[in-house]
C-alpha cells in the first residue's frame, strides 16, 4: 500500500476539525516529515498532529506528507461560531492605546510571534495539564468586545484564581520568553518541542528565566492581573504550527494520542 493510501486509510481526528481545533492523521513510519499551511506539524506516536487557526476558512484544506515519497492529503474544516463576551476595561488606553505605544505593541508582537512560529527538534510531551485549577472565566475563542469595540477572538483559556495562586508548567519544556508586555503583563513562553508552544500570563510574578528547562508542574509563576485583565486570572494559550489551538481540546487530544 502507497503513504498515500494507508494515510487516508488511518486519518482519524480525536477532535473535530474546527478552526482554533486539532487535526490528528496517522501516518506511516517512513514519514520524514508533515507541513500545513508551509509550516512543519509535531509528529509523535504515528500521528500528525495540526493545529488550525480560528480564522480558518471551512472547506478543504491539505496537509503535505513527506517521506519516501511526497503526497497531498485532504481533509474537511468544518464551520464553528464563538460566542461574543462584552468586557469593560477601566483603563480606555487597553483598548485603544496612544500612538506612542503602538511601536512597543508592535515590537512585543514580533517577538512573541517568533516564538509561536519556531519549531524545535525532539520529542514532543505526551500529555498537556491545566496549569492552575481554577474556574474558566473566558472560554477559547470568545468574540471579545471591549468597551463597546470588537476586537480578536481570545486565542487562550482564562482561569479565575486568587492573586498569588501558584502557576505550573503543563508539560516539560524549555523557558524561551519572559517579559512584561502591554496587554498581556507578565508573561512566560515555554517550548514544548516540535512547534508546540504555551504561554501564560497577567502573572503578578516571573519565577522563572529564560533558557531554562521545566517538568511538568514545575513553578513558573504566580496569578496576578497585570496587562489589560479585569481581574486576577490566568490566562494561558497553546499555540501548534503557530496557530493558537483551544487548551481544552489539546489536553483532550494529547490523553487520547497514545
Amino acid at each position: 500500500m502507497g503513504v498515500a493510501a494507508l494515510i487516508l486509510c488511518t486519518a482519524r481526528s480525536l477532535a473535530d476539525a474546527v478552526p482554533g481545533g486539532i487535526h490528528v492523521v496517522g501516518i506511516p513510519g517512513n514519514v520524514a516529515w508533515v507541513s500545513y499551511e508551509g509550516r512543519l506539524v509535531l509528529m509523535r506516536a504515528g500521528h500528525a498532529f495540526i493545529g488550525i487557526n480560528i480564522a480558518a476558512k471551512p472547506g478543504r484544506h491539505q496537509v503535505q506528507i513527506h517521506g519516501d515519497t511526497s503526497t497531498t492529503v485532504d481533509f474537511e474544516v468544518q464551520p464553528k461560531t464563538y460566542p461574543e463576551q462584552r468586557l469593560t476595561i477601566a483603563n480606555p488606553k487597553m483598548v485603544n492605546p496612544d500612538p506612542a505605544d503602538l511601536q512597543r505593541i508592535e515590537a512585543e508582537a514580533a517577538r512573541m510571534e517568533q516564538v509561536y512560529l519556531s519549531f524545535s527538534e525532539g520529542p514532543a510531551p505526551t500529555r498537556l495539564d491545566q496549569p492552575l485549577n481554577g474556574r474558566t472565566s473566558s472560554p477559547f475563542g470568545f468574540r471579545r468586545v471591549f468597551n463597546g469595540e470588537p476586537r480578536n477572538p481570545h486565542s487562550g483559556l482564562d482561569l479565575a484564581a486568587p492573586t498569588g495562586t501558584p502557576i505550573k508548567a503543563p508539560a516539560p519544556g524549555t523557558v524561551r520568553l519572559t517579559g512584561s508586555f502591554y496587554f498581556n503583563g507578565n508573561s512566560v513562553f515555554l517550548d514544548h518541542g516540535q512547534g508546540l508552544i504555551s504561554m501564560v500570563c497577567h502573572l503578578s510574578e516571573i519565577k522563572v528565566r529564560e533558557g531554562v528547562q521545566v517538568q511538568a508542574g514545575d513553578l513558573l509563576g504566580l496569578v496576578g492581573a497585570t496587562g489589560r485583565a479585569t481581574g486576577p486570572h490566568l490566562h494561558w494559550s497553546v499555540s501548534m504550527n503557530g496557530n493558537r489551538v483551544d487548551p481544552e481540546i489539546a489536553m483532550a487530544v494529547f490523553s487520547r494520542a497514545d
